[in-house]
C-alpha cells in the first residue's frame, strides 16, 4: 500500500517536486500500450489540472478511461448474454458446461460491474492505492542534488539488460540486501549510485498455508498459497530504500523502473514462513541514502542496518 498522493510526499520530502515529463509520457504511453499499469490514485493527482502539462495528462487519463469504459461495457453485455443462455438452457436440461456458464458469466459480470462503478463514481478506495509486480509508483530520487518524484515500473529492468529479462526473472522486483555489492549482482550497477525511495503505509505477501501453520505437507496434501497482510506498528508510513535505473535501448522508449530493497525477516514476518522484509529507511538516513554517490557503499550498507524496526502484524488479506 503506497503513497500515491504526490502534495503529501512533498510534505514529506520538503524541496521534492513532481517530474511531471514523466508523468506526462508515461500517462499518454498507455493510452496505446495497455501494458502499462498505473493505479487509480496516481491518477487522481491530476483530477484538477492547473498547468497546461497537467491538462494534457488528464487528457490522456480520461481518454484511456474512456477506452476501459467501453471494453467493460462490453463484457458485461457479452457475459450477460451468456448468463442468460445458460439459465435457458439449464431449464431445459442441466448440463455441466450451462452450469460453468452461469457460474464463470456471473462472476465476470460481478468484476466488470465493480469495475465501472469505481471508474465512473470517483471515489478513492484503499486498494487503489496497492502496486503489485509491474504496476507504477511514485519513487523519490535525487538528480543534480533536487528531489523529484518519478513514476516508476515496480519491476527492475537495469539498463543494459534485455527486454525478456521482465520473464525470465519474475522476481526482481525485490533487491536482496545480501547480493547488492557481489561481483556479478544485477544490484551492483546501481547500488551507490541511483537510490530511491518509496512510502509504504502496509505490505502484502505469499506465503504456503503449511508453513504458516508450522507443518509439513499431509500425504496427498497440494501446497496452498495463502496472502498475508503486514501492518507495521508505528504512527509513520515506511520509508523504503529503492534501486531504479533508466534502461534505454534504440527504437524503444525508455523505462524507469525500480526494485525494493529487501533483508532478512524480523522474527514476527518470519514465524509466519516468509523469508524476505523490505527495508525502511530512519528518516534522518534518507538524505544520505538518496544522495548516494556522496558516500561509499559500506556506509550506505550500514544505513540499511541501523534501519528502523517497527513490529509487524499481520491478518489473512481478503
Amino acid at each position: 500500500m503506497v503513497q500515491q498522493d504526490l502534495k503529501s510526499i512533498a510534505r514529506k520530502f520538503p524541496g521534492a517536486v513532481p517530474d511531471l515529463g514523466a508523468f506526462e509520457d508515461i500517462f499518454a504511453r498507455r493510452v496505446d500500450d495497455k501494458a502499462i499499469k498505473i493505479p487509480r490514485a496516481m491518477e487522481a493527482n491530476f483530477a484538477d489540472p492547473a498547468t497546461p502539462q497537467e491538462k494534457r495528462i488528464r487528457a490522456s487519463i480520461d481518454k484511456f478511461n474512456g477506452q476501459l469504459r467501453t471494453v467493460l461495457e462490453k463484457e458485461q453485455f457479452t457475459q450477460t448474454k451468456r448468463f442468460n443462455d445458460a439459465e435457458r438452457s439449464l431449464k431445459v436440461k442441466e448440463t455441466v458446461k450451462a452450469k460453468e456458464d452461469l457460474r464463470i458469466s456471473g462472476d465476470k459480470i460481478t468484476k466488470a460491474k465493480a469495475r465501472l462503478k469505481a471508474l465512473n463514481d470517483n471515489v478513492l478506495r484503499p486498494n487503489d492505492s496497492r502496486i503489485f509486480p509491474m504496476v507504477y509508483a511514485p519513487v523519490v530520487v535525487m538528480k543534480d542534488g533536487k528531489l523529484l518524484i518519478r513514476p516508476m515500473r515496480y519491476h527492475c529492468r537495469p539498463n543494459g539488460q534485455l527486454e525478456s529479462m521482465d520473464r525470465k526473472f519474475p522476481g526482481v522486483y525485490n533487491a536482496r540486501r545480501d547480493t547488492m555489492n557481489k561481483p556479478k549482482s544485477l544490484w551492483k550497477p546501481l547500488f551507490g549510485h541511483h537510490h530511491g525511495v518509496m512510502i509504504v503505509k502496509s505490505f502484502f505477501e505469499n506465503v504456503l498455508r503449511h508453513n504458516f501453520e508450522h507443518r509439513a505437507l499431509k500425504t496427498g496434501e497440494e501446497p496452498e498459497n495463502i496472502r498475508l497482510h503486514f501492518d507495521p506498528q508505528q504512527p509513520d508510513p515506511m520509508l523504503v530504500a529503492c534501486l531504479w535505473d533508466r534502461w534505454t535501448a534504440p527504437g524503444k522508449p525508455d523505462l524507469l523502473s525500480f526494485a525494493a530493497v529487501t533483508d532478512e525477516p524480523p522474527k514476527e514476518v518470519a514465524a509466519t514462513g516468509h523469508d524476505r522484509c523490505i527495508v525502511p529507511l530512519k528518516p534522518e538516513s534518507v538524505r544520505t541514502w538518496l544522495d548516494a554517490e556522496a558516500s561509499d557503499t559500506s556506509t550506505l550498507d550500514g544505513l540499511l542496518e541501523d534501519r528502523q524496526r517497527p513490529y509487524y502484524e499481520h491478518q489473512l488479506a481478503a
